[in-house]
């Protein structure tokens, strides 16, 4: 179903609403917020979470100031997170303020308002699907970091992956990035199948390594390749959050093509 950009943006607003709401309950569970987060080996839990909190309050400012160029991190209002360190409720409170901060700019600006984004798309509806799908990834590194269960509701891990690659594909367009242009050559390629998706979301990839760059659709087709398992884990594994041999996964065919891929896959 085919619905309209404004209905597209609030849904990303709930969805962040939502989602910083969860990565609360990470933070409050009683998991160590010193303890280094495996998918993010440089970060402790809680710096991953002053990180993405740190972000959201970034893209806040940007929509806040109709900024029409990159906005510094020293110009942002509470971008560092709390003074205190290893206080759950300090963190918990800070989180909280940012989520109401950032959806309700999100809101108030609406899908179309021009402003600077690093992407393919001026906008402020740009910003409400990328900070969506960076809360979703990093609730994940959270989340698996604390030993708890992660779900993400199978539209949204979709969209994530619709979006990581465009953002392949917007990388080696207009960037000199050595390790995305090495993803081109002939007549290479990749499938990716979500086994437990609802059959209206058509949850399967075809992504195609060609001379001029990654082109990709989705479909069911015969790849070089072919990543099979539930939606979510093929999104984790595709984000290299879980390793190929996560258990729910299967790999048929040129497995060595689609490491090649994870390896050189980049934001630039």
């Amino acid at each position: 179903m085919t619905i309209s950009r404004q209905a597209r943006h609030d849904l990303y607003g709930d969805e962040i609403e939502k989602q910083v709401r969860q990565l609360r309950d990470v933070v409050t569970s009683g998991a160590d917020l010193s303890a280094t987060v495996p998918t993010c080996p440089d970060w402790s839990l809680e710096q991953l979470v002053r990180h993405t909190g740190g972000a959201l309050r970034w893209v806040d400012r940007i929509l806040r100031v109709r900024a029409l160029q990159q906005v510094p991190e020293s110009e942002v209002p509470g971008f560092e997170g709390p003074v205190e360190r290893g206080e759950p409720a300090v963190l918990d409170a800070w989180l909280a303020e940012t989520g109401e901060l950032v959806v309700e700019s999100l809101r108030e600006a609406g899908p179309d308002a021009t402003v600077w984004t690093w992407g393919w798309e001026q906008s402020a509806g740009f910003w409400a699907r990328r900070m969506t799908h960076e809360i979703t990834v990093h609730r994940a590194d959270a989340t698996l970091a604390a030993g708890l269960p992660y779900e993400v509701a199978p539209d949204i891990a979709a969209d994530a992956i619709d979006e990581w690659l465009q953002i392949v594909e917007y990388v080696q367009s207009v960037m000199q990035h050595h390790a995305a242009n090495e993803l081109r050559g002939p007549g290479r390629s990749i499938h990716l199948h979500a086994t437990d998706a609802p059959r209206e979301l058509d949850a399967e990839w075809v992504v195609e390594l060609t001379e001029k760059g990654v082109a990709w659709r989705r479909g069911h087709e015969k790849a070089d390749v072919a990543l099979r398992g539930p939606l979510t884990e093929v999104l984790l594994a595709f984000y290299r959050r879980v390793p190929l041999d996560s258990g729910e996964l299967e790999v048929l065919g040129e497995r060595e093509l689609l490491e090649f891929w994870l390896e050189r896959a980049t934001f630039g």
